[in-house]
Formats: structure tokens, C-alpha cells, sequence
């Protein structure tokens, strides 16, 4: 127990480090839904969306946008963000459409809601807290901002939450109690109801779009001045609300960058000969805002000039200006080699600046010697004219050239630009940012209007979004003054890394694919895992993957080392797996105590499977003291993160009633039709059953058999058995005895001892042409799969059958096995093990059968 204390404060103290060596990650998740499908549609909320997820790329954020999400698709995106903001700094979700509450609890309606039904908000709606929850478990501060304050439009007054009916409120979402270090914004007060206004944009959103962008405002400051515009704008009708646990500063748009400029440069100076430019590089600002230049101390042997004009201290200039300022040194002013200086500073939009200082030498340009430096100075600058367009050519070149393959998932990846110079006045312009993912530097990331230096540029790098595999089209001008520049574009393409293809897991909150089930892991998937883990060290996912590609191939104890490593390294769903391994005894003792630590571990950290096997324990009191709420509670939010397994436990006890739980078929219904949205081959084959008996929906055979004969293509062990019986007894099809003998005998092969036991009652069922040795064959079958000792007339049946048949029945088993033991113990329970060892040479991998 104390090596798993140990290991679990490990496991906890690399999650929480996270957050440290990710600092500067700011993530935030926009959607707006407007096009709903059984309710009004709103006017606002899609172009809300387009216009806040546009300030949040201006600001730095990475950004994920969606507009008119259904639930489905709202599971899909939210997933994905979580694998973004797992370890940000800063987590942000911004929400505009439909939205009410009820009993106190917040719910975000998708745009596919009907919410006909008693259950259906538990399974077409998203309620706010368990998106706050997942925050929480992933980043330092979180933030909501919510424009979903509108009237309740669906016309049903009560719904199921947990465990009894709550009725619905008309108006306004409930006050949201927000853990440390969280700001929650709503559009209007709490209770009371948002409007879409008259232009393109909600009066909400439009007010936090133009002051979200004041730079260096901290959040609290924002809102305030939203709320200000907001009360203008609606007449007073409209108060934005927020409440706040910060004990950090947020700060969105951050403008605390110097314009960029040579500290000291040299130049030579003739006098006499009227103004010189002094080729001056125009100032960068690397956050794209508009930069001015004044003069801090005057050369003492000439005078400034722009554009013929006399510049005086102080004077500001245009920093787009200052590669055209030149001095004029009157005749005279140096008969000899004589220093003068010239110090200059910029000033940004932000408060920022720098200083620059130019040391130049004042020659005479009088003379034949005076000419002899003229024609020097002429032809070096013209030279310099030229290797600066030579530099500028090759670095679009250098560009325009690059199509880069890009990792998804692995962090910031180097592009390697090997740009052609380093010269001080060649600057690089994001004139075209992606439109998915993320360009940085080490020290900052980048926006829409950011610029970097020539020197920065080799260090330039780019992240995919995670769910996006597009290829990705970033422009740039490059450029070395006002007069002189080039476009160029690159194109990047996101790529999965073949072990997240090959071993990747369904509901994986660090994972970046929508997964496999164990059973549909490929033999190559070890191999390119392997690779995966040498090339990436440290992203523990794939240490993980390894480890479920280890256990596919049957190599458990290589295996549990890899799935500990990632486990240790802060990957979630690896401390779900080890807690699995124990509590079924893959590669170890069968362990209850140490696999429900492991569950309560991964559900702490939001992981949809570690809820739903703690959530299972608590509610059931397996290995641990019940506690019905909280394992109903979360078991209701795995579902809600779509996680199928979830649902089916809750239909089944909403379907009997279980522990204080009222029983309600039609709610078991409802979770058991999402999971057939999303395509679970137990769902299909649980409801094919409520069809068959008309159990909370009304009773149809024939899409009972449709279900089961879906969930039988798709490889469900037990739903060849649901057909089976269909075939056997004529319900809603034509009795067919010899369908039924091949549907349980490939029930059989996939793991279900109960159509093993009901096919050798079919066999019986012949009379005197019944194959005894069949039935035992079967029967072994049944009493070797049940490992729960749900059949104990398997074993009784088993025992009634006569030394012929059963000798007759070990025989044949012990010839389909390859591996041959001395026979030991009863002739029953020698038919016991070889038929066991039968079917799991026939099955040698673990998977979910």
C-alpha cells in the first residue's frame, strides 16, 4: 500500500508540475450556436464566435472555434480542447446560444437539443459545472465567459437530474460557485435575461471584442468596461455579472515588448556636400503596433534633416520614416577625422521603448580626397543595397520552398527555416497567421500581427491544433525597409504519428485520435510505438499507447512497465490502465483496494473511464463503502464526456431501480439510444432488448433484430446470442432452429456463456438426434466463460451427462489445443479447463470481450 501511496503522490505531483514547465500556454474554446434545429434560431451567436475567436488570436491565444454544435460534435471538440489545455496557464471558454438552468444547475444547449422527455437533459444538453470541472483538472486559472443568458425555449417543465425530477427555470442561468483562481462572466446578471440586440453582434459580445484587445488590462478591468458599454448599449436593461476567485493577475492582450533596434551603430559622414542619409533601420515592433522615434540628443557638428526639413529634439517621427533621416554637416565643420554621436529612442503604442545611439566619424568631403570617400561611401551603400535584396530574394526563397510535415501533439516543432541573414534591419511580418494552430518563439507566441527580427527567425516554430489535419497555408512579408519587401508563404501539414494511429485510445483526454478499442490494435502497432517513444521521450502518450500495444500482443509484463512510465510521467489514462490491471489481475494479483486508489486517482484528473469504473465501485460498494450519490454523480459525467460504457451501467440502473434510485425504463432508453449514436455495439444490443420487450419505448421486433444483427457485423460478443433467440423461439422473424445453432455457436466463440449453455439446450432440445457430446462440448463451454457463476445449472447440466459423451467431448477439445498439459482432477473439470484453454488460445489477446 505504500508503494502505491508513493506512486499515486508521484503521479499527482507530475500533473500539477505541469503547469510550470507549460507557463505561457493560453488556450481558449469559442462556439457560437445559432442554427438550432427544434427551437427559434438566434441571430448573433456564429458571428459572436467568428468576432471573439479573432480577438483571442489577436491577444495569443491558440484557439478553437465551432459554430452550431450538435452534442455530439460539442463532445468531440470539447475533448479535443482538453488534450490542448492540458497544462495551460490560462484556459478559456467562451459560449454563445441557448442556455438555462434548472434547480441551480447550468446547461449549454447544442443546437440538435429537443428535450421532449424527462431524461433528455442529461443526455442532449452539457451542463456548465462538469466543463468548469474539466478546467479545473487541466489548468492553472480558468476563465467562462457566457452571452447565454436567454429565455428558456423548450416547453417542458421538468427533467431528471441524478436521482429526481427538477423542475426547469423560465429565465437566466443560476450564480456558478467557482473554485480558486476562476473567473466565471455571464452576459447578464444571474436570473435575468441577455439580448441578441440589433446589429451583427450581441450587445455582450460586441463590448468584450473591442475592449478584450485594450493592452495590458487585467481581466477584472475588461469586464468592468464591458459592463459599462453593455448597461449603455441596452438602456440599463442588460447587466453583465461576473464572479471571481482570482489570485492571479489575466491578463489577454500583454504588450510589454521593446521595439526592436541595433543598440550602436557606425557610420562615416562628409561634410560639405549637403545632406547624407544615415541608412538608419526602420524600428520592429514585434506585437505589430505602430512605433515612433525621438531624438535624444542631437549631433553637435550638423543638423538633422527629414524630408528637407529640420528635426528638432524631441520631435517625434514616424519609425516607418527614420530609414529616410539624414544630417547635414556644413563646409568646414571638420578638417580632420572628427566622432560625433547621435542618440535616438523608439516608443510603442503600449508604454514600451528602447534607445539607439549612432557614433559616426565626420571626414571633410572636399578635395580630390573628399571624392575619393564620397564614391567609396557611394559605392559601399549601393553595395549594401544589393546584398540586402540578394538576402531578401533568398529568405522568401528559402520560405516559399518549405512543405513541412508537422507532428500533432508533441508540442511546439522547430520549422528550421535556415534563413539567409541575420542583418539587423531585415525584419519578418506574419501576413497570413493559420488558421488552426499556434507560431511561437521560445520566449513568446505569436499573432496576427506579429513581426519577428532576422535573427529570431531560425527559432520560429509551429503547433498543430489538435483534431485538425488540413494542411496549413502561413504567410509572411519579408521585409528591410518601407520601400522593400517580398511575400512568401509555406505550407505546414499537421501529421498523426503512426503509433497514435495504430494504438491510440477512445475518450483519452491527452490523446490527439479518436482511438481504437484493445481488440482492434494490429500487430504493427508494438513496432511503430516503439519508435514513437525513442523519437519522443518525453510525451508520456506514447509510453501509454506502447503499453496498450504490448497487452494486444500478449506481452503483459513489457507492458505494465510502459504503461507505469507513462503513468509517472503524468499520462491519465495510464493510471486508469494500471488500476484495471489490478482490479482484473492482467500481470498481477487481483488487488480491489489498490485498483479503486488508481480509478479515484484518473477520475480526479477528469478522465471519463477512471470516473466511470469509480463512479461503478461507489455506487455498487465494490471494495469500497457505498456512496449511491457520488458513484451516480460520476457516472452521469463520463456520459456526458460520451463515454458509452457510462451510459450503459446508468441504463441498467435506471431500467431495475437500484440502490434508492427510482426506476424509469424510458431514462435507461435515452442513455442506451447516445450510445447508439455513438455507435456502441453493447448499447445496440441492450436496446435491441428494450425494443424486443417493450421496456420504456414502445415494442418493435424488427428493429430489436435490426440493432442486434448491427451490434453482430460490428463484433459485440452477446447480441449473436439476442438473435439467436429470436431465431429459435420466432419472435418477430421465422423460426429458423439452424440460424439460431450458428448464431450461438458464434456467441460462443466471442465469450458468452450463456448462448453456450442455450446451445446445448438446442442440441438437447433434438431428442433422439441429439449430439450428447455436443451439449457437453457446450456446456463445458458455459461453465469455463462464467466467470461471474451466473449459470450455476451449467454446472449441474454438465454433471448429469454420462462418461461416453463427455470422454467423447474432452477428446475433440483436447485436439483443437495447442498446447498439451496431463489431464488433472474430475472428467468435469478437466472438460472445464481445456475448454477455457480452447478459447483463449482462440482469443490470446485481452480486449473487451
Amino acid at each position: 500500500m505504500l508503494r502505491l501511496c508513493g506512486f499515486i503522490a508521484a503521479f499527482i505531483l507530475v500533473s500539477l508540475t505541469t503547469f510550470e514547465a507549460c507557463a505561457d500556454r493560453r488556450v481558449a474554446l469559442v462556439i457560437g450556436n445559432s442554427e438550432y434545429r427544434d427551437i427559434p434560431a438566434l441571430k448573433n451567436p456564429a458571428k459572436d464566435a467568428e468576432d471573439v475567436s479573432a480577438t483571442f488570436r489577436l491577444a495569443g491565444f491558440e484557439v478553437f472555434v465551432a459554430e452550431n454544435l450538435t452534442k455530439q460534435q460539442f463532445e468531440g471538440q470539447f475533448r479535443d480542447y482538453l488534450a490542448a489545455v492540458d497544462g495551460a496557464d490560462l484556459a478559456v471558454v467562451y459560449y454563445s446560444g441557448h442556455g438555462f438552468q434548472i434547480g441551480g444547475e447550468n446547461f449549454l444547449i447544442p443546437v440538435d437539443a429537443s428535450l421532449k422527455k424527462a431524461a433528455d437533459i442529461e443526455v442532449q444538453a452539457i451542463k456548465l459545472n462538469d466543463v468548469l470541472e474539466q478546467l479545473r483538472s487541466k489548468s492553472k486559472i480558468q476563465v467562462i465567459i457566457l452571452d447565454a443568458c436567454r429565455n428558456n425555449p423548450f416547453p417542458r417543465n421538468n427533467y431528471w437530474l441524478r436521482d429526481q425530477l427538477v423542475t426547469a427555470g423560465n429565465t437566466g442561468l443560476a450564480q456558478v460557485r467557482s473554485s480558486l483562481n476562476t473567473l466565471i462572466a455571464f452576459a447578464t446578471e444571474p436570473g435575468a435575461v441577455a439580448y441578441d440586440g440589433s446589429g451583427d453582434l450581441s450587445p455582450f459580445s460586441s463590448a468584450f471584442s473591442r475592449r478584450a484587445l485594450a493592452p495590458n488590462q487585467e481581466i477584472r478591468t475588461v469586464m468592468s468596461a464591458v459592463r459599462r458599454d453593455v448597461v449603455q448599449a441596452t438602456n440599463g436593461m442588460q447587466v453583465p455579472w461576473e464572479n471571481s476567485s482570482l489570485i492571479d493577475d489575466v491578463v489577454l492582450v500583454r504588450r510589454s515588448n521593446r521595439p526592436s533596434l541595433p543598440p550602436v551603430l557606425e557610420k562615416v559622414v562628409l561634410s560639405g556636400v549637403g545632406p547624407v542619409a544615415l541608412g538608419l533601420p526602420e524600428p520592429v515592433d514585434v506585437d505589430g503596433g505602430a512605433i515612433t522615434v525621438s531624438i535624444e540628443r542631437p549631433p553637435a557638428m550638423g543638423r538633422l534633416m527629414l524630408d528637407g526639413k529640420d528635426v528638432a529634439v524631441g520631435e517625434p517621427i514616424a519609425g516607418k520614416d527614420l530609414p529616410r533621416l539624414q544630417m547635414d554637416v556644413p563646409k568646414g565643420a571638420a578638417t580632420q577625422d572628427e566622432v560625433d554621436m547621435l542618440a535616438y529612442a523608439t516608443h510603442d503604442n503600449w508604454g514600451g521603448g528602447s534607445q539607439g545611439i549612432l557614433v559616426f566619424r565626420v571626414k571633410s568631403g572636399e578635395g580630390a580626397a573628399g571624392q575619393q570617400i564620397m564614391a567609396s561611401l557611394e559605392a559601399e551603400q549601393k553595395q549594401q543595397v544589393l546584398e540586402r535584396g540578394i538576402h531578401i530574394t533568398g529568405a522568401a526563397e528559402a520560405i516559399e520552398n518549405r512543405k513541412l510535415d508537422i507532428p500533432v501533439g508533441v508540442g511546439p516543432v522547430a520549422l528550421n527555416l535556415d534563413f539567409p541573414t541575420d542583418d539587423p534591419a531585415v525584419s519578418l511580418k506574419v501576413s497570413g497567421y493559420p488558421a488552426t494552430g499556434t507560431l511561437s518563439l521560445p520566449d513568446r507566441t505569436l499573432s496576427p500581427q506579429s513581426s519577428l527580427l532576422a535573427g529570431e527567425v531560425d527559432h520560429l516554430r509551429y503547433e498543430p491544433q489538435i483534431g485538425t489535419t488540413a494542411p496549413i497555408v502561413v504567410g509572411f512579408e519579408i521585409r528591410a525597409d518601407s520601400t522593400s519587401s517580398k511575400p512568401a508563404t509555406m505550407k505546414l501539414s499537421p501529421t498523426v504519428d503512426a503509433c497514435d494511429t495504430a494504438a491510440g485510445e477512445p475518450l483519452d483526454l491527452q490523446g490527439v485520435v479518436p482511438g481504437l478499442l484493445p481488440n482492434e490494435i494490429g500487430a504493427g502497432a508494438v513496432a511503430a510505438c516503439e519508435a514513437a517513444v525513442k523519437t519522443y521521450p518525453d510525451v508520456a502518450r506514447f509510453r501509454y499507447e506502447l503499453g496498450r500495444a504490448l497487452l494486444a500482443a500478449g506481452k503483459v509484463a513489457e507492458a505494465k512497465t510502459a504503461i507505469e512510465d507513462a503513468a509517472k510521467k503524468g499520462h491519465v489514462r495510464a493510471v486508469f490502465e494500471l488500476g484495471y490491471l489490478n482490479a482484473t489481475g492482467t500481470g498481477t494479483a487481483i488487488d480491489r483496494t489498490q485498483a479503486n486508489a488508481l480509478y479515484k486517482a484518473a477520475a480526479d484528473k477528469g478522465d471519463p473511464y477512471g470516473m466511470t469504473s469509480w463512479g461503478r465501485a461507489l455506487f455498487n460498494g465494490y471494495g469500497v463503502n457505498r456512496d449511491t450519490a457520488k458513484g451516480l454523480d460520476l457516472l452521469l459525467k463520463a456520459a456526458a464526456m460520451g463515454h458509452t460504457y457510462a451510459m450503459n451501467d446508468l441504463a441498467a440502473i435506471f431500467t431495475e431501480g437500484r440502490n434508492g434510485v427510482p426506476a424509469d425504463p424510458a431514462r435507461a432508453v435515452a442513455f442506451l439510444q447516445a450510445g447508439v449514436q455513438r455507435q456502441d455495439m453493447y448499447s445496440m444490443n441492450l436496446l435491441g432488448r428494450n425494443y424486443l420487450a417493450g421496456q420504456g419505448i414502445d415494442k418493435d421486433p424488427k428493429t430489436a433484430q435490426a440493432l442486434f444483427q448491427q451490434a453482430t457485423d460490428l463484433g459485440q460478443p452477446y447480441a449473436p446470442g439476442s438473435l439467436a433467440r429470436m431465431y429459435r423461439d420466432g419472435v418477430g422473424v421465422r423460426q429458423d432452429p439452424a440460424e439460431a445453432q450458428r448464431l450461438f455457436e458464434l456467441a460462443t466463440a466471442r465469450g458468452d456463456p450463456s448462448s453456450a449453455y442455450d446451445r446445448a439446450a438446442l442440441e438437447m432440445a433434438k431428442g433422439d438426434k441429439a449430439d450428447q457430446a455436443v451439449a457437453v462440448r457446450f456446456l463445458a463451454f458455459a461453465v469455463a466463460l462464467d466467470l461471474r457463476k451466473e449459470l450455476p445449472d451449467a454446472k449441474k447440466g454438465l454433471a448429469q451427462f454420462g462418461t461416453k459423451p463427455k470422454t467423447a467431448a474432452l477428446d475433440a477439445l483436447r485436439q483443437e489445443l495447442k498446447s498439451k498439459t496431463l489431464p488433472s482432477g474430475s472428467l468435469d473439470t478437466q472438460l472445464v479447463k481445456a475448454a477455457r484453454g480452447v478459447w483463449e488460445e482462440a482469443n490470446p489477446r485481452r480486449d473487451l470481450f
